[in-house]
């Protein structure tokens, strides 16, 4: 054999068809039904949830939400508390006085223009205040079935880091994303992937030893085994 033929075939920087089919599928398979960490009910309370969810943990807007949702859990109910009512239930979330304003705004429009219903389509969802394009892909994909993906930090270091989907900003891998990963994943795939970047892909120190797609990333700074 050559000593040309003797050498492993060289990886590019981002993966093939075939290693991002088995990335999702080892994801699946570690975890089947993945849901999102914030506690909700119905699709009102995911769009509150997720809009406090800015720049905050979900174990801190799950703490304020199961004080807020017993005694107001419609877009009415919020209004019939106020902002400086709502403000009492939302204080330990950080930015709490803009969240407030933009909830009450949000459902103020919910119950003129929508019936206290939360719509179904982007446009209608990004025109609430507060409301984002990854706040809409997460209520349209969590809450309502849509194959959208929303990105956020963890799914924006994740796709940059394993070569999944490198870009520059969190649209250009949304874009990215949309169109490599397959659909028989698409439905769940936010879901792994920011799971994957919150407990294994850590920020400052990822857990390479415990990842189950570390011999597919393209990470050149793998962490090692103590």
């Amino acid at each position: 054999m050559s000593a040309t033929a003797s050498k492993p075939a060289r990886r590019g920087k981002t993966l093939s068809k075939a290693e991002v089919v088995e990335l999702f599928s080892r994801l699946r398979e570690l975890n089947p039904h993945p849901k999102t960490e914030l506690e909700y009910s119905t699709p009102f309370e995911l769009l509150v949830a997720v809009t406090l969810s800015a720049q905050a943990t979900d174990v801190g807007v799950n703490k304020a939400t199961r004080r807020l949702f017993p005694v107001a859990n419609t877009p009415q109910a919020i209004l019939d508390l106020g902002e400086e009512g709502l403000k009492r239930y939302i204080s330990t979330i950080g930015l709490y006085n803009a969240k407030a304003k933009n909830v009450i705004a949000a459902c103020r429009i919910l119950v003129d223009q929508y019936g206290g219903e939360v719509p179904r389509e982007r446009a209608a969802l990004e025109s609430l205040p507060g409301v984002g394009r990854k706040t809409a892909n997460v209520v349209l994909n969590t809450a309502f079935g849509e194959p959208t993906m929303a990105v956020d930090t963890h799914i924006f270091r994740v796709s940059n880091r394993t070569g999944l989907a490198p870009g520059k900003d969190v649209r250009a891998v949304e874009d990215k994303l949309v169109k490599v990963v397959p659909a028989e994943f698409m439905l769940d795939a936010h879901h792994w992937l920011i799971l994957h970047g919150r407990y294994v892909c850590k920020a400052r120190k990822p857990d390479c030893p415990q990842c189950v797609i570390r011999d597919l990333c393209r990470y050149p700074d793998k962490t090692q085994a103590a």
